[in-house]
């Protein structure tokens, strides 16, 4: 076996729509392709010996056991493979169940597409190479270590997993619809989009004060604030050196706690110090966090955590530090070992509680009680094995909201407010809560910014609280879902001119838009990036964009393979054509399938948006059964049947009818304006453009604060030129010929520029055309069959970049083409495309129209305006002279 190739896919995708963190691995199944699993002897016994929870795997028979029956039946390793992915990730605490595996049509023979679900993006990747690894251990007979992947991948998600806090965060947020984006590997995440995002870093939002921060992080002048507001907190002070330190010992007496002034989850922490040896070693721990140290009395009681939440109490807990209870005849080690058998303990953060390990902390309890791990406890002592409560070291937390006092709620409440904090944990010791602090002898510990949220949406006992349903509250008031308005785009041609035309509308009726399109990503029509961005990391950019509010997105073939789209839900979707281009690549082997790729982005539209599809489309059309969405069409013959069907239930079109850009609502017609007034058709030559200008003002018309008037204007200020529209009917007027740029790069694109070309009155017409390398030899020859039906003369040039194939492969499949139409047409090879217009420029015939298919548009207009300069230099010194 051979892996070829590994995808990670990060949104709606081909598989599927609403699955959309799958893994998609190309496997070789080379021999094995010959031996289904029944032909391999044992196999089915060592699998169900290495995974006896495979049972649980239904499979297509739908069935406890149904998988096994298939492998006892005979299926094909590459279905193996994917159900040991699987299952791997669900014995690494990653439960996960979704899975594919596909031969696609005209796909090599022993090929496979092996999809499966995951939690962890580089777990999933762990989980697609072991479970190779696996497979072919158990087709060998050979001996495999499964617990060493399985750690490995706990470790993997321990190290890229959001934290237990900022991930209920973005849970909630998800549930009602509030789309996320994780800004870097740790644990900054963006809530919603463009002008309506907010951020989040663990509990900290960016609603969150900074001052409020910095003074939390402070414990000192935390103390103080609260101190003057009459809030209890212990007596204690400042200390930088060792004779600060006896100096407080001297006033305040054992016992006492020393922890670093600026730290943070119980780091550097030493509690219930009861001489000067325990003193010093706890002040150089403290030492290491902050170069000051706090030394205060210690206060004898339970350890609660309170939070407060946009100035409102919302739960407690009692906290409780890892420990173990002597039996009086199993040593501290055995205690330990059996209290870590508990099912609710894991690795990290996978479950309630968290495994007890021993570290320096462990050992400093212990040899500060002059006891070690071999010492066996009487039966009942409990032996303290952590200083903090921390879950995250092994400690417990029971959920003691319902017990607070009254006084407690408004002090809580009042201290967030002393601080500043709209996410506020609150640390006491106290007996209870359920009497005031102030009463009991408790007092505030510390007030945290970022606090913890697991011990209250997981406590080892008692309620689980939902805290993340307020922050979310706080961030996002009722009704608004943080979203901002998207239009997607897709199709085989015109999607980027539709995109520009689209975008150009919004800005028109005031808005901030920002877009993406084959030659660059747009932020109010300013170019951020440029190239090729089309895919989801361009859409990406647009939506994180805190200055955009409306999004006009191309979503190209290329980016829905390799990683899926970059949002969940769009409110329109446009699919402007499928034809046969990009064939044989990602998988992808037929026009049904390239229509399945392009359907992925219809399938996004949110219930209340819309599919705009092409009604003059088979394959467009028919992606309209099934969708959850409404469904507009645009067509450019308004006596269509499907217009004539879809407007007679009320529905809504935009068609080209009596030389009109018209929409229907219904019967009834509301005419834009003719498409000879819109400087994108040129004078309404340019059919395939006022095609583009169909779906356009149909997408614009859709909302509600576009008007048409809004439209009309977009549509009349839209001036094709090389700056807006680069590489799209792109003319360059030299003084004695003509140059029409155009990125024309498959043969349905070369057929509407040519028909553009034929209306055009110039006495020689010329095409400069090119292959790409990575077509079907059909589709390439195609391309010189429809040059040698619309040109005079033609020049072959090869792309930069060829794509796998010789240039003179390109070259004599165009001739082939050419030859079997017109084999007495003037044909000249230039490969590089800078010479052929070079040449052209030293050649020129008179009043010659010469069509240039682009390859890199920009270097090609960049090349184009080098040469009209050219020309006004020597016109220039000509003149001079």
């Amino acid at each position: 076996m051979q892996i070829l190739e590994i995808k990670v896919l990060k949104g709606p995708n081909y598989w599927s729509v609403r699955r959309t963190k799958l893994i998609q691995m190309k496997l070789d199944l080379e021999e094995l392709e010959q031996r289904p699993t029944n032909t391999i002897t044992g196999f089915r016994e060592r699998l169900e010996n290495m995974f006896p929870t495979m049972i649980e795997h239904r499979c297509s028979e739908d069935m406890r056991g149904g998988f096994f029956k298939r492998v006892d039946e005979g299926t094909w390793m590459g279905h193996v493979i994917e159900h040991i992915a699987l299952e791997i990730q669900t014995l690494a605490a990653m439960d996960t169940g979704f899975g594919r595996t596909r031969t696609p049509d005209g796909e090599k023979e022993g090929v496979y597409y092996v999809v499966f679900s995951y939690m962890e993006e580089d777990a999933g990747l762990y989980a697609a190479k072991a479970s190779v690894r696996i497979a072919q251990a158990l087709i060998d007979g050979s001996e495999y270590d499964l617990a060493n992947d399985i750690q490995q991948m706990r470790e993997i998600r321990e190290d890229t997993r959001l934290g237990p806090s900022t991930g209920c965060i973005v849970e909630e947020a998800a549930k009602r619809g509030i789309p996320y984006i994780r800004l870097n590997k740790q644990s900054l995440v963006q809530l919603g989009y463009g002008v309506n995002q907010k951020r989040i870093r663990a509990t900290v939002a960016s609603t969150t004060s900074n001052i409020a921060v910095d003074i939390a992080g402070d414990k000192e002048e935390t103390k103080m604030l609260l101190g003057a507001a009459e809030i209890p907190v212990p007596r204690g002070t400042v200390i930088r050196t060792e004779i600060g330190m006896d100096e407080a010992i001297e006033k305040f007496g054992y016992p006492l706690v020393i922890k670093p002034i600026d730290g943070n989850h119980g780091k550097g922490n030493t509690t219930n110090i009861t001489n000067r040896e325990q003193a010093i070693k706890a002040f150089e721990a403290a030492k290491a966090f902050s170069r000051s140290v706090i030394i205060e009395r210690f206060l004898t009681g339970f350890d609660f955590r309170c939070l407060v939440i946009n100035n409102k109490f919302i739960c407690a807990a009692l906290r409780t530090p890892a420990s173990v209870v002597g039996d009086g005849v199993h040593t501290i080690q055995w205690l330990i070992d059996e209290t870590n058998k508990d099912p609710r303990r894991g690795f990290g953060h996978e479950k309630v509680l968290t495994q007890i390990t021993i570290d320096q902390f462990t050992q400093k309890m212990l040899d500060d009680e002059k006891i070690t791990l071999e010492t066996i406890p009487a039966k009942g002592e409990r032996v303290m094995l952590k200083p903090t409560a921390n879950l995250s070291t092994g400690g417990t937390s029971t959920d003691v909201t319902d017990e607070v006092h009254p006084a407690n709620i408004f002090m809580f409440e009042r201290i967030a407010k002393i601080i500043g904090l709209d996410i506020c944990g609150i640390d006491v010791m106290a007996t209870d809560l359920r009497t005031p602090v102030a009463e009991n002898g408790g007092a505030i510990l510390e007030v945290n910014a970022a606090p913890g949220f697991r011990m209250h949406i997981d406590p080892s006992e008692g309620l689980p609280r939902n805290v993340a349903e307020p922050v979310v509250d706080m961030l996002f008031p009722k009704g608004s879902a943080g979203r901002i308005p998207i239009i997607a785009i897709t199709g085989t041609n015109g999607k980027t001119t539709t995109t520009r035309l689209t975008a150009h509308i919004a800005k028109s009726a005031g808005k901030k838009v920002g877009y993406t399109t084959s030659d660059g990503v747009y932020i109010q029509n300013q170019m951020m990036m440029k190239g090729d961005c089309t895919g989801p990391v361009s859409s990406t950019f647009v939506l994180k964009d805190p200055t955009v509010d409306f999004a006009v997105l191309e979503c190209a073939r290329g980016g829905i393979l390799k990683s899926g789209l970059a949002f969940q839900n769009c409110e329109v979707a446009v699919v402007t054509n499928v034809a046969a281009d990009h064939m044989g690549l990602g998988g992808i082997h037929t026009i049904e399938a390239m229509a399945k790729v392009k359907a992925v982005v219809p399938e996004t539209v949110f219930p209340h948006g819309y599919a705009v599809l092409n009604a003059d489309d088979d394959l467009v059309y028919q992606m309209k059964k099934g969708l959850r969405c409404n469904v507009a069409l645009f067509s450019m013959d308004e006596n269509n049947p499907r217009i004539k069907e879809h407007c007679s239930t009320n529905g809504l079109a935009c068609v080209y009818e009596n030389g009109f850009v018209t929409i229907m609502k219904g019967n009834w017609k509301i005419r834009v304006l003719p498409a000879k007034s819109i400087p994108l058709t040129y004078e309404g030559k340019a059919l395939h453009n006022i095609n583009n200008c169909l779906p356009a003002v149909l997408s614009a018309y859709l909302f509600r604060d576009i008007t048409i008037e809004d439209i009309r204007s977009g549509l009349q200020t839209f001036i094709p030129s090389e700056s807006l529209t680069p590489g799209r009917l792109n003319f360059f007027h030299f003084k004695h010929f003509t140059m029409l740029a155009d990125f024309a790069h498959n043969p349905h694109g070369l057929k509407l520029l040519c028909d553009f070309v034929s209306k055009l009155d110039y006495p020689t017409k010329i095409g400069v055309i090119s292959g790409t390398g990575d077509r079907r030899d059909e589709d390439i020859r195609e391309l010189g069959e429809i040059s040698a039906k619309f040109f005079d003369e033609i020049i072959i040039r090869c792309d930069k970049n060829l794509r796998g194939r010789t240039a003179d492969e390109i070259i004599d499949l165009l001739k082939e083409g050419i030859e079997s139409v017109n084999p007495n047409i003037p044909v000249i090879t230039i490969p590089n495309e800078d010479q052929a217009l070079d040449y052209i420029y030293e050649n020129a015939k008179p009043g010659a129209l010469y069509t240039i298919m682009c390859d890199v548009v920009a270097r090609a207009l960049d090349k184009i305006r080098e040469l009209k300069e050219k020309e006004e230099t020597e016109t220039s010194g000509i003149a001079k002279v």
